[in-house]
């Protein structure tokens, strides 16, 4: 799906107004120094995304590619193609091989399996940590806000607070955490099924329970998170898995150009990349969710 780089000026005004939202909660923060919490705002630079998810050594194996099927990605010098997922994974139940055989019938039938990011969708966690992209932190005593560059999808984590009885199912579910020590901890329920747990499509149940660990590695050059994956409905046993995030350091190049910077914004193009003569392929889309009777934007404003 293509994305629209928003004019400089929109860019340097989100960007001003993170760098200044960074700047006003580090008084915040600085109460909090002594426990050792990490600052992973870092001045409002952001995060940019480093290779994908690597199994932790002992855990079973996430989904990957069917090793029968060479998968080639974007801005490798080569055609790319889609992913296929391996569904002899034995960590699944036959409930996630539907799904992803589903998945994989799709593509060898033609379909364009851009990421669901791609298509203007919410991807869900963990799907959002192991798309492209660059993400932020904003730190408050009580809450951190993590911010995706693409499309400004972002995540409320209240601190110090157990989760809710029954939490809404939403695109981002329910998230609270805590610190411990240099480590962010992240516990989410409460996600829509409508979402995916990968970039495979494996799909999940209402009981999706994902726990992410942040902490600063390499001298605080990059970001990992450690990610343990538990849902009874599609997986024998949890699973974990990390990613890698390199702290942005590009300087705009000339005034007024912050493309690769820290300013850069991307929104998505509502809408699917598709021939509208093709029916045949257009009958496949999966039409965008819409609010249609507000309540989305009731719970945004606090009603």
């Amino acid at each position: 799906m293509a994305k629209a780089v928003i004019p400089c000026v929109a860019a340097k005004r989100a960007s001003l107004t993170l760098l200044l939202l960074s700047a006003a909660f580090v008084p915040a923060l600085a109460a909090d120094e002594a426990q050792n919490i990490p600052d992973f705002m870092q001045g409002g630079m952001g995060w940019n995304s480093a290779g994908g998810l690597v199994a932790v050594p002992g855990s079973p194996s996430p989904v990957v590619q069917d090793p029968k099927i060479k998968f080639v990605g974007n801005n490798t010098g080569s055609q790319p193609t889609w992913r296929v997922g391996d569904i002899n994974n034995p960590n699944l139940t036959q409930f996630a091989k539907d799904g992803i055989k589903k998945a994989n019938d799709m593509v060898a039938e033609g379909f364009a399996m851009y990421n669901r990011t791609s298509r203007c969708w919410e991807p869900g966690i963990p799907s959002l940590n192991i798309s492209p992209g660059r993400t932020y932190f904003l730190q408050t005593p009580k809450e951190v806000t993590i911010i995706w560059q693409r499309d400004q999808i972002a995540r409320h984590v209240y601190l110090n607070v157990p989760h809710s009885a029954n939490p809404k199912p939403s695109w981002n579910g329910e998230s609270v955490g805590h610190y411990e020590g240099d480590t962010l901890v992240v516990d989410t329920i409460g996600q829509t099924t409508k979402s995916f747990v990968d970039l495979y499509r494996t799909p999940h149940s209402e009981k999706l329970h994902v726990v992410e660990r942040y902490r600063m590695i390499d001298g605080g050059k990059k970001l990992q998170v450690e990610m343990t994956i538990d849902d009874p409905a599609s997986f024998v046993q949890p699973w974990k898995g990390t990613k890698v995030w390199e702290k942005v350091t590009t300087q705009p190049t000339a005034t007024g150009n912050v493309t690769g910077t820290f300013a850069e914004e991307i929104r998505c193009m509502d809408g699917e990349m598709v021939n509208p003569l093709n029916q045949v392929y257009a009958s496949k889309l999966e039409p965008l969710p819409t609010d249609k009777d507000g309540a989305e934007q009731r719970h945004l404003g606090g009603g």
